[in-house]
C-alpha cells in the first residue's frame, strides 16, 4: 500500500493528486517520506510566512493549548483582544476599525459579501481572472467562469468587470454596493493591477457611496513588502480581508473595516463557532510579532528585488510580476508544468497557476543562502524544460 493508493482511496477527488507526501519542515525546507529535501519557495500559497516549525509559531501554540484552545463567541479571550488591535493597527483602521475573525480566506470574503449587503444595495463589482474563494459566495465574485459553471446559479447582481478604471466608471452606479478587488491577482498568475487603478478606484467607489473592498488573502501579512498590498497605494480602504500569512499555518481569517463601514453589521448578523478562538488567534499573534519584530516586512521587499532581477535574465523568461515575495514568472513558451516537474527533481517547490506562468510565494525568513539556491535550481529547471521544449 502506497501513500498515493490510499489518498486515492479516502480523499475527495476535488483535488489532482499529490505530487508528494510531505512528513517535516523546518525553516524554508520541508522532507517528504522517502526523505527527500525540498527548498520550499511556495510556502503552502503563501501561508507559512515563517516558513516550518518556527519556535516563535511552536511555542505560542503549545503555550496556548495548554491553556485555553476554544471558548466560543459567547466570551471573549485576551488573544483575541490582542490580535484585533494589532490588526488594527497594522492596517492603519486604527480606532474607528472593527475586526470579524472567521476560519479562512473564503471565509472572511463571506463576511465582507454581507458587509457589502448591509448597505441596501444589490450590486457587487469584482475583477475578471479575479479569485476570492471557493464557497458559493466567494466563488460568485471568482472572476474565472471554468471554475464557476458546474455550480451555478450562484449569488446574483455580481459584476465581473475588465482590470481598466474605463470599466469601473462604466458600471459604477447607484445600486452598487462594493468594489471587491485583490491587489495583486495571485491565482491568475500574480498580475499586477494596472498602474494607479487602486488609486482611482478608491476616488470612484467613494464619490458613489459604494465600499471598496481589498482582498488581502495572499498579499497580506507582509508579503508584498507592506504589511498590506493596497499600503503600497497609499489608500484608506473602506474594509479588508486577510488571511493566510497572518497564521502561517494557523487556518485564520479576518474581515478589518475602516472609519464607517464598521457599523454596518450589527449583533446576530453574521458569526462563527470557531473564528477568533485563542488558540488560532495566539498563533497570529505571535507570527505578525515576530514579522515585525525580525524586519521581515523589510526581508520580503529586499529579497523580492533581488530575486526579480536574477530572474529576469534566465532562459524562459519573459517577464517578471508582483511585489516584494509574492512573484510570478511569465513564459515565453506554456511549459509552465513542465518547469514546476524539473524543479521538485532537484529539490524545489514552485507553482504553475497557469500554462505559462509560475508563481513563488517563500517564506519571509529567506536569506542569501537560500536566495542562491533558489536562483541555481530554478535556473537548471528552465534550462531542462528549454531542453525539452525544442528537442
Amino acid at each position: 500500500m502506497t501513500w498515493q493508493h490510499d489518498y486515492s482511496e479516502r480523499i475527495m477527488k476535488s483535488a489532482a493528486l499529490p505530487s508528494a507526501e510531505l512528513v517535516r519542515g523546518e525553516g524554508a525546507y520541508v522532507w517528504d517520506s522517502e526523505g527527500t529535501k525540498y527548498l520550499d519557495f511556495l510556502s503552502g500559497i503563501a501561508v507559512n510566512s515563517l516558513g516550518h516549525a518556527h519556535p516563535v509559531l511552536v511555542e505560542a501554540v503549545s503555550r496556548q493549548i495548554a491553556t485555553l484552545a476554544h471558548v466560543s463567541n459567547y466570551f471573549a479571550t485576551p488573544p483575541q483582544l490582542e490580535l484585533a488591535e494589532r490588526l488594527r493597527r497594522l492596517s492603519g483602521a486604527g480606532e474607528r476599525g472593527r475586526v470579524y475573525f472567521a476560519n479562512s480566506g473564503a471565509e472572511a470574503i463571506e463576511a465582507a459579501i454581507k458587509l457589502a449587503r448591509r448597505t441596501g444595495r444589490p450590486r457587487i463589482l469584482s475583477l475578471q481572472n479575479s479569485f476570492h474563494g471557493r464557497t458559493m459566495g466567494a466563488l460568485s465574485l471568482t472572476g474565472k467562469a471554468s471554475l464557476r459553471e458546474a455550480f451555478e446559479p450562484l449569488l446574483p447582481n455580481v459584476s465581473h468587470l475588465e482590470s481598466t478604471i474605463e470599466a469601473l466608471e462604466k458600471a459604477m452606479g447607484p445600486d452598487v454596493a462594493a468594489l471587491i478587488v485583490e491587489p495583486i491577482k495571485g491565482e491568475a498568475g500574480v498580475i499586477d493591477l494596472p498602474a494607479g487603478y487602486l488609486a482611482a478606484a478608491r476616488e470612484i467607489t467613494a464619490s458613489h457611496g459604494a465600499l471598496l473592498i481589498i482582498d488581502e488573502i495572499q498579499t497580506g501579512a507582509g508579503r508584498t513588502g507592506e504589511w498590506f498590498g493596497f499600503q503600497h497605494d497609499g489608500i484608506v480602504p473602506d474594509a479588508i480581508v486577510a488571511a493566510k500569512g497572518i497564521g502561517g499555518g494557523v487556518p485564520i481569517g479576518a474581515l478589518v473595516t475602516f472609519g464607517e463601514a464598521s457599523d454596518l453589521l450589527i449583533a446576530g448578523q453574521h458569526g462563527s463557532t470557531f473564528g477568533g478562538n485563542p488558540l488560532v488567534t495566539a498563533a497570529s499573534n505571535a507570527v505578525l510579532g515576530e514579522i515585525e519584530r525580525a524586519g521581515l516586512v523589510e526581508n520580503a521587499a529586499r529579497r523580492g528585488e533581488e530575486l526579480n532581477a536574477a530572474i529576469a535574465g534566465l532562459p524562459l523568461v519573459d517577464e517578471v510580476r508582483g511585489k516584494g515575495l509574492l512573484i510570478g514568472v511569465g513564459l515565453s513558451s506554456p511549459v509552465a508544468s513542465a518547469v514546476v516537474t524539473e524543479a521538485a527533481a532537484r529539490g524545489l517547490i514552485i507553482n504553475a497557476p497557469n500554462d505559462s506562468s509560475i508563481r513563488l510565494a517563500p517564506p519571509l525568513i529567506i536569506g542569501d543562502a537560500e536566495v542562491a539556491e533558489f536562483i541555481e535550481k530554478f535556473a537548471s529547471a528552465l534550462l531542462a524544460s528549454a531542453s525539452k521544449g525544442t528537442s
